[in-house]
């Protein structure tokens, strides 16, 4: 054993000692500059660092009984082969334990230690006040009267009438307090006779608990267990409740998860929908050494408000959605999605948590995948469940029994050689198609191409010659032969300049450049293809993208004549300091040479000269401002054809968010404006909104609405939202959240209003220091 000089004060007697909280817990202009700047605006105060920053600590430590004690005081009595007695600032350390306190008993024979408080114990990530406590060197058990406690990484801090570890890995507390308010304000907390953590399993278990709000019961567990680390345990997670006029009112959900093994685990969530009744689903989830696989299941056995709005129906409704991803290695990959439910309502009347959304058909695919730097293979099924009653059978989609896709490029001297294929069997129930329709059968496709590539700094040149060779094998095919095949000569050219220039705006250096760009392009396409059945061809949006591709169709059972070439021109504003691109603008049209004359059953030919005016304006003025604007301006009749605009704000803390969306289609009668934001209203309390009018529609198609109120410790939302559905109805729901921090949240109001506003995911991460639950 060694002593030391004394150092620091000791305890005034008179004065009853702090609690660990009270010792490190700051108001915010006393807090180091760095703490003060990771302190949310609502949070008045916060703790100091701990001495030593750490990932999960133990809340005791465990001290190295074969390390020898360390002690010191202002005076010590040693008694030969008996007791050593400490008093006045006495400080002790064998190994990772260290304690002080006002006066000290150490028992040389049997190595137990009496410590009298104020007792204070200072470790790696935590903080421990006492009474008194009592401690065996040989063992290491450590009992503390009378405890506080403070945990930094979760701000979580407690009380108890007594706490004790055990063994190496396991501390009990008696009549134990747990919240992260701060102190003094036990706005709620965890309050338990008994509480077990065993760090060695990662959970801990605590009979007859409370929770209580304002000091005040609210709610009783008989016993909980719950994790204490990153290891996951099974239990109750929180509930979910809210209103949705979708589903007859109010929704109560009760998940539980099970922690079936290290590599599979399920969420078994019951749920009671007021006026459908008993609604249950059940998530999967498997991990293996190639990848995951998740099973989702929703099932509900008598939903009376369905069998009341559909005379006949037996009420039984259920859904399934299974995907797997792996990964084999070598550049191999293998993939699956197979979704499918009981009937077309099922999604919007019930589906929470199934990753499907509202469709008209639900999509089975499976297939494997190999890709490196300079070839690409894909082979799959693909099929699909049309859900929607109202689709005809001539509209529902083919299913692919297989698809294969092969594409792979070479560097042949100066020459690239590439070639992109495709082999595709189609089929579709035919028995009450006619004509064309009634086709299914195989298609080959392949395009082999040889480009001269040319680079410098600036610019570049590729002219390129190709050959879009198709090849079909029919069944059910009136046309004439069954069997025949399309061959059309390709020639490209595209070319590139590049220049920039130099210079400041409001004293920022920044990057100018001038970017045009010539493509030419010739596909010398038979006209008149509508003897070839349509299996998954469509016609192209017409976008600035467009202006450098050749064909204007989809799939591929068209190919577009061309003689074209395009004049494009962009140009960007690069920020010198940061490396960031503030502007950029860029505007092009294509001109025509000749009519196009092949189209998809009279959709896609035109004789026009010139293509609308095609731009795209993207400006980053400020790192947190984003605004896009893209449109097309049609010069012959000097109206604007298509129009999307959008802007993007979020404060650097992320409490301000802002969106403003502009989608105008004049061929598709479409007009929409999209508002959304959240504003603090105050440090605490936050208004938050979205609203879509449809100006074609002349009525509001969407709105949401709600409040949200923060302090330190604790967070509720309640938004009220709209959506317009298939039948064009506003449907409403009413959703709540409330969260504890450190403790996760209940309910569902936080999803809706992430998918509704951009930026509030990162918003969430940074209210608490996590990630959204």
């Amino acid at each position: 054993m060694a002593l030391a000089p004394a150092a620091g004060l000791a305890q005034d007697a008179g004065k009853q000692a702090p609690s660990a909280a009270e010792i490190d817990w700051r108001p915010r202009s006393q807090l180091p500059a760095e703490v003060q700047a990771g302190l949310p605006v609502f949070c008045d105060g916060g703790y100091l660092p701990s001495g030593t920053a750490g990932g999960a600590m133990p809340v005791l430590p465990a001290g190295e009984t074969e390390a020898p004690l360390e002690a010191s005081a202002l005076s010590a009595r040693y008694e030969l082969d008996a007791e050593l007695y400490l008093q006045g600032d006495v400080r002790l350390r064998q190994g990772s334990f260290q304690a002080s306190g006002s006066e000290a008993r150490y028992d040389t024979r049997s190595g137990s230690l009496n410590l009298q408080g104020p007792l204070v114990s200072r470790g790696e990530g935590f903080l421990l006040t006492g009474k008194d406590a009592r401690y065996s060197t040989e063992s290491g058990q450590l009992d503390i009267n009378t405890a506080t406690f403070l945990l930094h990484e979760s701000e979580m801090r407690g009380e108890a009438s007594s706490l004790s570890r055990v063994g190496e890995n396991q501390v009990l507390i008696t009549d134990g307090l747990l919240t992260t308010c701060g102190p003094g304000q036990n706005d709620w907390a965890i309050v338990a006779s008994d509480i077990e953590l065993d760090q060695a399993e990662g959970f801990g278990t605590a009979r007859h608990v409370r929770l209580e709000v304002l000091d005040a019961p609210v709610f009783y567990w008989p016993y909980i267990s719950f994790p204490i680390d990153d290891r996951r345990k099974t239990g109750f997670l929180y509930p979910q409740f809210g209103s949705s006029s979708a589903g007859s009112g109010a929704f109560l959900a009760l998940p539980y998860y099970l922690n079936l093994a290290p590599h599979y685990d399920a969420t078994l969530t019951p749920q009671y929908i007021h006026g459908r009744g008993l609604f249950t689903e059940l998530e999967g989830r498997y991990l293996s050494r190639f990848g995951e696989s998740v099973l989702q299941l929703g099932y509900i056995d008598d939903d009376s408000y369905y069998k009341d709005e559909n005379p006949g129906a037996d009420g039984q409704r259920w859904a399934l959605d299974l995907s797997t991803r792996a990964a084999f290695g070598g550049g191999w990959s293998g993939y699956g999605d197979f979704s499918v439910v009981s009937d077309e309502d099922y999604l919007s009347d019930l589906n929470r948590s199934l990753e499907i959304d509202q469709a008209t058909h639900l999509q089975r695919r499976g297939g494997v995948r190999y890709s490196d730097q300079n070839q690409y293979f894909d082979a799959y099924l693909n099929g699909y469940q049309t859900i929607a009653e109202r689709i005809a059978d001539v509209n529902k989609p083919y299913n692919l029994l297989p698809e294969v896709l092969y594409a792979g490029t070479t560097e042949v001297g100066a020459f690239e050689a590439g070639i992109e294929s495709q082999y595709s069997w189609f089929y579709r129930d035919n028995e009450n198609l006619t004509g064309l329709n009634r086709a299914n059968g195989q298609r080959v496709r392949a395009i082999p191409e040889l480009a001269l590539p040319m680079r410098a700094l600036w610019g570049f040149s590729r002219p390129s010659v190709s050959l879009d060779y198709t090849r079909y094998d029919l069944e059910d095919y009136t046309l004439g032969n069954s069997s025949f095949d399309r061959t059309v000569p390709v020639f490209e050219w595209d070319n590139g300049l590049y220049f920039d220039r130099r210079s400041s705006l409001f004293d920022i250096p920044y990057n100018q450049t001038l970017e045009p760009r010539l493509y030419y392009a010739w596909a010398d396409a038979e006209a008149d293809q509508n003897d070839i059945p349509d299996f998954d061809t469509g016609l192209k949006s017409f976008r600035f993208d467009q202006l450098f591709q050749r064909d204007r169709f989809t799939g591929g059972d068209r190919v577009g004549d061309a003689n074209q070439l395009t004049v494009a021109l962009t140009s960007r504003f690069n920020d010198l300091l940061t490396g960031a691109e503030r502007a950029r603008v860029s505007i092009g049209q294509v001109r025509y040479f000749d009519d196009r004359e092949v189209s998809l059953f009279g959709q896609g030919a035109s004789d026009r000269s010139n293509s609308p005016l095609a731009g795209e304006l993207v400006l980053n003025p400020v790192d947190n401002l984003e605004i896009r604007s893209s449109g097309l301006w049609d010069h012959d009749t000097q109206r604007t054809e298509e129009g999307r605009s959008q802007l993007i704000f979020h404060s650097e803390d992320y409490r301000y968010l802002a969106t403003l969306g502009h989608t105008y289609s004049r061929p598709d009668d479409i007009e929409q404006t999209d508002v959304g934001a959240v504003l603090p209203v105050t440090n605490r309390v936050s208004a938050i909104g979205r609203w879509v009018w449809d100006s074609e529609l002349d009525r509001t198609v969407g709105t949401l609405a709600g409040l949200e109120y923060n302090n330190c410790c604790w967070s509720v939302q309640v938004v009220h939202q709209n959506y317009l559905t298939d039948d064009e109805e506003l449907d409403t729901r009413l959703l709540f959240r409330i969260e504890l921090k450190g403790l996760g949240g209940s309910g569902g109001a936080s999803d809706n209003i992430a998918d509704a506003i951009y930026g509030y995911d990162e918003r969430e991460r940074r209210r608490f220091g996590t990630q959204r639950r």
